[in-house]
């Protein structure tokens, strides 16, 4: 028998669907503020005509170009899946959006973090305990050109033992445990944005662990891409 959904949404087609909490903490509710909310970005659904395209324009410029080059014409997604975690493990940012049709708009990185000042709840008093090496964080808005975009976050945390970076998985993974935070979307002039913990993927590397999370920035973006860029971008090295 299937997990019971933990509530619903209404999703960029207009339909009901049931949605199951990655953990339940108050900031996984996609709050919409600001340059966000001129997005049309939010239950209402999607603004039209100008008052889009100049919020989309001011805030993400270049993604009303026209469309973006396909690098894997006709290829289904887990194909671009596949090739998209390949050009990951390498570092290849760019080459890993244009597996998905999406190019890179804005960026922000930030790098050697106080661990325990920038995560929340047990995630924090865990880094309070064992500590950490290193914590590194980035944060992108990718879009394909006609307006659809989306937000991708990723973190690197290091630790003085493979055992931590399990023990840290252990915790972390538990819902309502809390976790380390992503860098806002106010780094990007997004205003309000907040990841919903729908889209989420952690990887193990060694010492480290690697936390990728997506979400919908504007337009429509489906679940299963915000998936698939979570996954296929927690191969990334840190940048």
């Amino acid at each position: 028998m299937g997990r019971k959904p933990d509530g619903a949404f209404t999703g960029p087609d207009g339909k009901v669907h049931p949605r199951h909490n990655k953990k339940s903490k108050a900031a996984t509710a996609v709050v919409v503020t600001g340059v966000v909310a001129a997005l049309g970005y939010g239950g209402s659904g999607l603004l039209s005509g100008g008052a889009l395209d100049g919020a989309v324009a001011d805030a993400l410029p270049g993604n009303l170009g026209g469309e973006v080059a396909d690098s894997l014409p006709g290829r289904n997604l887990s194909v671009r899946k596949t090739e998209g975690s390949r050009s990951a493990r390498r570092g290849r940012t760019k080459e890993t959006f244009g597996r998905f049709r999406l190019k890179e708009l804005k960026r922000k990185v930030e790098h050697d973090l106080d661990c325990a000042v920038n995560s929340t709840e047990r995630v924090r008093k865990f880094f309070l305990r064992k500590g950490c090496t290193s914590l590194h964080r980035a944060l992108f808005a990718v879009g394909d050109g006609q307006g659809n975009a989306a937000m991708i976050s990723v973190v690197w945390v290091g630790f003085r033992k493979r055992s931590d970076a399990s023990a840290f998985e252990r915790v972390e993974s538990v819902q309502g445990s809390g976790d380390v935070k992503p860098l806002g979307a106010a780094a990007l002039g997004l205003g309000g944005l907040r990841f919903s913990g729908h889209h989420y993927h952690s990887r193990p590397h060694g010492r480290s662990r690697t936390v990728a999370e997506t979400e919908t920035a504007t337009g429509q973006v489906s679940a299963a891409k915000l998936d698939a860029l979570a996954e296929v971008c927690s191969w990334l090295p840190r940048l």
